[in-house]
């Protein structure tokens, strides 16, 4: 690892500090002034029943997070990415759809709508107003403008908050989630960075908050250029668990519910296989021997995830500020990606 205490603050990490530091007031902001869209949306919901949450990179992420929350509500609700829609399309008739892009320019949103003409029952999410997204389809639209830095940030914490927004119009008590932005949880990441030291990438992996898992994967790969990835705890499980070892890291998440015990079996065995081992714990459970335990108030649903995101950031961050000198100024990509 490179040591990064004498050296300027690359540009592009610069730059995602800035817009960490306003993500909770726009995501409060943005749960605000999204009411009266979000319950045309609950409406549209309420008559379907059926939601298809398409998007790309972190889009993507923050569908595959709620996904479950939807479904908690009796929404049969699937997440796919946009790209795959429109290579293999899940039939669009009866159902709700929400395209979310947080330029609302991306290739794909755009041919989306072009081949297919939207429905009646499509909503954007986005934080452009006058992107093509907001132009084309009925929109709940984050505060603060689009995101200017590379790897999303403050526009996860924002399109979550829309989604609060959407489920507190379906019925769902927003008020711990509201807390979790009003109040953020504030912990020592210097344990974690430390367990990852030597390691050659890192593997996260959850159960009902395999969303969060999957976003920080992203983050980790564009950020520090390994290649870092996602994989849901079962999957992980079967067969893949051949990889792990001191040079993989691993970061789980463990909310309060149902799977928490399933998580607490993996961060136990990826423990036994001597890979370092990260627990984002808002369970309310015992530590795990072993584990690094970043330990948040026993939370589920968006209130731990408000709570553990940022926390998750900040990781990711260090991680790849340790080993790029120019973190977060891509080389290959570009912010809105508008080839496919």
């Amino acid at each position: 690892m490179n040591m990064t205490s004498k050296r300027p603050r690359p540009a592009g990490l610069a730059a995602i500090d800035r817009e960490m530091a306003r993500q909770h007031a726009d995501a409060i902001a943005s749960y605000e002034a999204a009411q009266p869209m979000a319950a045309k949306a609950a409406a549209s919901l309420k008559k379907t029943g059926r939601l298809l949450l398409i998007g790309m990179g972190g889009s993507h992420a923050v569908n595959r997070a709620v996904e479950p929350l939807y479904r908690t509500l009796g929404i049969d609700a699937v997440a796919l990415p946009l790209s795959e829609q429109l290579g293999q399309p899940l039939p669009i008739a009866g159902r709700t759809i929400f395209v979310t892009s947080q330029s609302g320019e991306s290739a794909e949103v755009v041919r989306w709508f072009n081949e297919t003409g939207g429905t009646k029952e499509t909503f954007g999410l986005t934080l452009e107003g006058n992107s093509f997204l907001a132009r084309t389809a009925p929109s709940l639209v984050g505060s603060g403008g689009t995101e200017l830095a590379f790897a999303a940030t403050r526009s996860l914490t924002v399109t979550f908050a829309l989604h609060l927004a959407i489920l507190s119009a379906l019925g769902e008590d927003p008020d711990t989630a509201l807390a979790a932005l009003k109040a953020p949880e504030d912990h020592d990441i210097a344990a974690a960075l430390s367990a990852l030291e030597n390691v050659a990438t890192v593997v996260t992996s959850g159960r009902r908050l395999q969303g969060i898992a999957e976003a920080l994967a992203l983050g980790l790969t564009e950020l520090s250029r390994r290649p870092c990835f996602s994989l849901e705890g079962g999957q992980l499980r079967h067969g893949p668990m051949e990889m792990l070892g001191p040079e993989i890291g691993v970061v789980l998440f463990r909310g309060m519910d149902e799977t928490a015990d399933l998580v607490t079996a993996m961060a136990t065995s990826a423990v036994e296989t001597g890979a370092p081992v990260i627990l984002f714990d808002a369970s309310g459970q015992a530590p795990v021997a072993g584990a690094v335990t970043i330990r948040f108030a026993p939370a589920t649903g968006l209130a731990a995830i408000f709570a553990m995101l940022p926390v998750a950031q900040r990781l990711m961050i260090a991680f790849a500020d340790a080993r790029v000198e120019n973190a977060g100024t891509p080389v290959r990509s570009t912010k809105i990606t508008r080839s496919e």
